[in-house]
């Protein structure tokens, strides 16, 4: 018999504490056949997409959220987050599979949530970020430029005040980051300034797979900035 690729999990909502079954990907389903420059990774299966399911989206109260979300919220916080999501629910589950709109749907509510929740600006970068690759995966140029500016926008925040520390994002990672997305959407003097930083980090022992990255990046860049001077 075959194995499904997807498993139940039961998640406990950390707005309104009521739990609710959401799916996930089994990890041995998940075959990247190559990764993006900006990380997007590329399954080889295009039925089986472990982005679609990173969302949990409480079918008691609406609020979604991910596994990276802050279990702190801040005085006031829930009361606003009853007003503008909860008030508005109506009832509605994503506990089976996922289609990409379904996807993109999750992506924005669990945004939406971010926002008025206040959490990071690394959160809310790596949200935008993925709504960028969706809309890329179904060819929507204009809403995947929107969102990959906003993510580059949010990691600019994210960098100036720091509030990666203590996640899985590195000073270099950050960096490299604010430097793809700004060549993605044809900021080329940000792309240019940001990739000479992950390049300069090599000196102090700067990681070396980003900084090579970063190397052939800037190459793109010149080449980009060329056409255009053409």
């Amino acid at each position: 018999m075959e194995i499904s690729p997807y498993y139940e999990k039961t998640v406990n909502c950390i707005h309104c504490k009521k739990s609710f079954s959401t799916l996930k990907v089994r990890t041995k389903s998940i075959k990247i056949e190559h990764t993006a420059s900006d990380f997007q990774p590329v399954y080889t299966d295009n039925n089986v997409n472990a982005l679609y399911y990173n969302v949990f989206v409480c079918q008691h109260c609406g609020f979604s959220f991910t596994e990276d979300f802050s279990k702190y919220f801040a005085p006031g916080v829930q009361e606003q987050i009853n007003e503008k999501i909860c008030s508005h629910w109506v009832p509605h589950s994503f506990s089976k599979e996922r289609t990409v709109l379904e996807a993109i749907q999750t992506y924005k509510l669990a945004l939406f949530c971010a926002t008025i929740k206040k959490e990071k600006f690394v959160i809310t970068s790596g949200l935008a970020l993925r709504l960028a690759w969706l809309y890329r995966s179904i060819k929507n140029d204009i809403q995947e430029q929107r969102f990959l500016k906003l993510a580059r926008d949010h990691y600019m925040e994210s960098y100036s005040t720091e509030d990666y520390a203590g996640t899985s994002m590195s000073d270099v990672r950050i960096v490299y980051m604010v430097a793809e997305l700004s060549r993605r959407i044809g900021d080329y003097e940000n792309a240019t300034r940001f990739f000479s930083r992950v390049i300069e980090s090599q000196r102090v022992g700067g990681e070396a797979k980003l900084v090579n990255m970063a190397k052939e990046q800037w190459e793109l860049v010149r080449e980009e900035r060329g056409k255009i001077a053409q």
